[in-house]
């Protein structure tokens, strides 16, 4: 039996989820003009105002937003409301070190627990369930949203957030947990774990977990739900429009239902930024339609992907979007953190390593690795073991403060990392996703 949160709007039709968005986007276009100059320049740099959007239909005229223009903001240049109006910040990493900073009011957060509460019931959760959150919570938006949505349902819900396996197996097991929250590839983790202590599918009391923040495969899914006897769902969010619940996979398991009454999603080429016709390949773009304190208009989330509105199974009338294929810019997520080259680039430099580098991304056990490959100079060339381990230690430390994961890295001889072309390949990821 199919569950819903908000029925009438997840099953509304076309026309009353449009009527929905028209209405939502013409009073958040005046609100963006009215309180946050700094997209107020942008609209009338591109010769628009309030007044040129009247529905959907216009939203093409509408500049973008980027993560370029999020770090020019920081800290409270795209902030629709004061901040005494304002009730918490979510964070994530930025290209130079420099973090994006996501304000929410009350109505902002109570929104976001609704999608959330949405993506559990989707995944068969009721008040009866008792929930699990291992997501990290903190800055990062993953603990806090389905914590929040979990409460929405009326579901039990235990915040153990993230690590600690022994106490999340035991937990599981004493407290009869029924629908597991974290990534994927920790949940692959788990699974092993139990796995190895000689529990069955049956001998576990999951039945659903919903994992995010982080690419993972059809047959990672196939595992995961055969180890530990569950049905594994997906769920999409940005920490820039809210955090996981921006779209949530039903029953179908086959793509993400958008929640379209607070977002709308466009695909464009990332190339020419044309809005391309439904069932194109391209980038994703959300603009959030009612979220007051952080008013994301055009925000390019660089996650390549495809909408469908092909009719589902679950009822549900919200477009789908399919697995993000990959993304358009050189962005990483390593164990479900946002990794750029230039951050591990800043650290080098910092430690006073000009020479060059490079990132080997691997996954061993159903878990990211991150390698990172460095030359040292020919002053710094040693081949004194402690003196390397040293500078190692420190560069791992380094990274670790920068990236909040840990990475292994590996002092080589100067000249040793290939050139194509007088370039080194920067990044290589051997994940199978």
């Amino acid at each position: 039996m199919e569950h819903y949160y908000q029925k009438e709007i997840e099953c509304a039709s076309r026309e009353q989820i449009l009527e929905i968005q028209n209405q939502k986007l013409k009073e958040q276009v005046q609100h963006v003009w009215d309180n946050v100059p700094y997209y107020r320049k942008k609209m009338e740099k591109a010769g628009v105002s309030p007044s040129d959007i009247n529905s959907v239909e216009d939203l093409h005229k509408l500049p973008f937003l980027s993560k370029k223009d999020l770090r020019d903001a920081y800290p409270y240049g795209l902030c629709g409301v004061p901040a005494k109006d304002c009730v918490r910040i979510h964070s994530t990493s930025g290209t130079t070190g420099k973090r994006v900073v996501a304000f929410y009011t009350q109505g902002d957060i109570d929104l976001w627990e609704d999608c959330c509460a949405r993506a559990i019931m989707a995944a068969g959760g009721t008040a009866d369930d008792v929930v699990q959150v291992s997501y990290g919570y903190g800055l990062f938006t993953g603990g806090a949203g389905l914590h929040g949505g979990s409460h929405k349902v009326g579901s039990l819900t235990i915040p153990i957030s993230s690590g600690n396996t022994e106490r999340q197996i035991m937990f599981i097991r004493d407290l009869s947990a029924t629908i597991i929250c974290c990534t994927p590839s920790y949940a692959a983790y788990l699974a092993e774990s139990m796995k190895e202590m000689g529990l069955k599918p049956e001998d576990i009391p999951l039945k659903a977990g919903i994992f995010g923040a982080e690419a993972w495969s059809e047959e990672m899914r196939k595992d995961i739900e055969n180890t530990l006897g569950i049905k594994a769902f997906d769920i999409y969010g940005l920490t820039e429009l809210s955090g996981p619940g921006v779209a949530f996979e039903c029953c179908e398991q086959n793509g993400m239902h958008i929640n379209e009454d607070h977002f709308i999603a466009e695909i464009i080429d990332p190339d020419t930024e044309e809005v391309l016709p439904e069932g194109s390949q391209g980038e994703l773009v959300f603009t959030a339609i009612d979220k007051k304190a952080f008013p994301m208009i055009r925000y390019r989330t660089r996650d390549i992907c495809k909408l469908s509105r092909e009719k589902c199974s679950c009822g549900r009338t919200f477009v789908k979007m399919a697995k993000p294929m990959g993304r358009s810019d050189d962005m990483l997520i390593i164990r479900g953190v946002n990794v750029f080259p230039s951050q591990i680039e800043t650290v080098l430099l910092e430690h006073g390593y000009q020479a060059n580098y490079q990132i080997i991304v691997g996954r061993v056990n159903n878990t990211d690795t991150l390698d990172v490959h460095v030359e040292m100079t020919p002053e710094m060339f040693t081949d004194n073991v402690m003196d390397i381990t040293k500078a190692q230690n420190e560069l791992v430390a380094g990274l670790k403060s920068m990236l909040g994961i840990k990475a292994k890295v590996t002092l080589v001889a100067p000249k040793s990392i290939t050139r194509s072309e007088g370039k080194a390949v920067r990044v290589i990821d051997n994940r199978k996703i």
